[in-house]
């Protein structure tokens, strides 16, 4: 990705302002679908090598590639292009936005490439999830499924279980979105709501074989989790999928199918999620190819190479998002003090995902809110900057992929007559950073792997 995509009106006024640009560049670049899909995926005559596992492609009459998630166009060609000679065809779900004219030209027409909603699911994400599950349903011992799972699968790849409707997805959705339920969690929801999602998937196409790559955009990338493991065993129950309702006290907002579906499946009404040892997932391989480990292992290589001293603070970050920004404040603030835990110029590199509670009518997203969050506290951090990116490039229902603060913001913005409290009170940050140029908006990346953020300090 150019570099220039990245450069704010804060970073343009800093000596140092392009080589944060390039460190995040290179941390997207880092895990671009299609170099991860050729560093785990090999094919030599009729040998099929994906990671530890060979496969005898003469063994299979037919080999389909299915994929879904924001980084699926990218992730099918790079995949097309090795097994080109033997794919009988295949479908690709990806978000709305995500599709350029040059990975249709790969693609098509041996692959039918599908846009759906994001991070709501929408009509076509189920018109997607039934035209996947149709060409599972009918494959056989002799065929070989290729599924390339990405960030976002959970919301493109959408079949509501019999009894549960598309409005009680999305109304499910958005009340999950909004009490700050983690991604885990709402996973877990989906997993029991959804025929496609937790292990769905390997059922329906067994008993082909399925080899799964996988780019993983959860923390400590649990298989189960990403995009709610559609070719994974299932750890969770019923019973923790309405527990998770009752933990954030918003059963009363929860569609009564859903509930119904819930509780006869805690009776044994219904048939659990595929466990640990299911038959349908024993020709099953599930492989991840790309993480924010990777992605933060870059920006710090990157970081080294630019003059800083570096420090790869995590890739668990986890918790509300206006509570993280603080603590990441807090570092920089130790770092412009005392030179701890790291001495100038500094860059502390952590990676994960955070979350919001929305408490107002504003406008932003975990990222920005963040950035939001730490303005007070780097107000008293000369020489300190904080950058945060969603590395697909869309943080929330923005065209940001995150923001940029330093020392100097809540200075400016007075001068702009803008409250920094008032916004953060009303979840309004995208406005806020929008009025001071300082949002980061490179566009959709074709890739997904978590947030990042970049303490710096000079």
């Amino acid at each position: 990705m150019n570099p220039e995509a990245f450069l704010t009106a804060t970073l343009r006024a800093l000596p140092h302002g392009a080589a944060v640009a390039r460190i995040l560049a290179a941390a997207v670049a880092a895990v671009e679908p299609g170099a991860a899909v050729r560093r785990f995926l090999h094919c030599d005559d009729d040998r099929l090598v994906a990671g530890d596992a060979v496969y005898d492609l003469s063994a299979f009459e037919r080999v389909w590639i299915v994929g879904a998630g924001k980084a699926g166009v990218p992730m099918t060609a790079a995949a097309v292009a090795l097994v080109s000679g033997r794919l009988s065809g295949g479908v690709v779900v990806v978000k709305e936005g995500h599709v350029t004219p040059e990975g249709l030209a790969v693609l098509q027409p041996r692959v039918e490439v599908l846009e759906a909603g994001h991070p709501i699911p929408d009509e076509r994400g189920v018109a997607a999830g039934e035209r996947i599950a149709a060409l599972l349903q009918h494959t056989g011992e002799r065929d070989l499924v290729l599924a390339l799972i990405s960030g976002g699968g959970s919301a493109l790849l959408t079949r509501p279980a019999p009894g549960i409707t598309l409005d009680d997805m999305q109304c499910l959705t958005k009340v999950l979105l909004a009490c700050g339920a983690s991604i885990n969690e709402i996973n877990t929801l989906r997993r029991h709501l959804d025929t496609l999602k937790g292990g769905g998937f390997a059922r329906l196409a067994a008993p082909a074989t399925v080899v799964t790559l996988i780019l993983s955009d959860v923390v400590g990338d649990p298989l189960d989790v990403i995009a709610s493991g559609p070719t994974v065993a299932d750890p969770t129950t019923f019973a923790d999928a309405l527990d998770v309702l009752e933990r954030y006290g918003v059963l009363d907002q929860t569609p009564v199918a859903i509930l119904d579906r819930l509780q006869r499946g805690m009776r044994g009404e219904i048939a659990e999620t595929p466990k640990p040892g299911d038959p349908v997932l024993a020709r099953v391989h599930n492989l991840i190819i790309g993480s924010n480990r990777l992605a933060a292992e870059a920006a710090r290589a990157a970081a080294q190479s630019e003059g800083f001293n570096t420090l790869l603070l995590t890739t668990f970050l986890q918790g509300e998002a206006r509570v993280v920004g603080r603590v990441l404040a807090a570092i920089a603030r130790e770092v412009a003090a005392s030179d701890r835990p790291v001495r100038r110029p500094a860059c502390v590199i952590a990676g994960g995902e955070t979350t919001v509670t929305l408490r107002g009518d504003g406008r932003g997203g975990r990222n920005q809110e963040l950035a939001l969050a730490a303005a007070a506290d780097l107000a008293a951090a000369p020489g300190a900057l904080l950058v945060t990116l969603a590395t697909d490039g869309g943080d929330g229902p923005t065209d940001a992929a995150g923001a940029v603060v330093s020392d100097a913001t809540l200075r400016r913005a007075v001068a702009l007559d803008l409250d920094a409290d008032t916004a953060l009170a009303r979840n309004d940050s995208y406005p806020f950073f929008a009025a001071l140029d300082d949002l980061l908006r490179p566009g959709p990346t074709q890739t997904n792997v978590n947030d990042l953020a970049l303490v710096v300090v000079v």
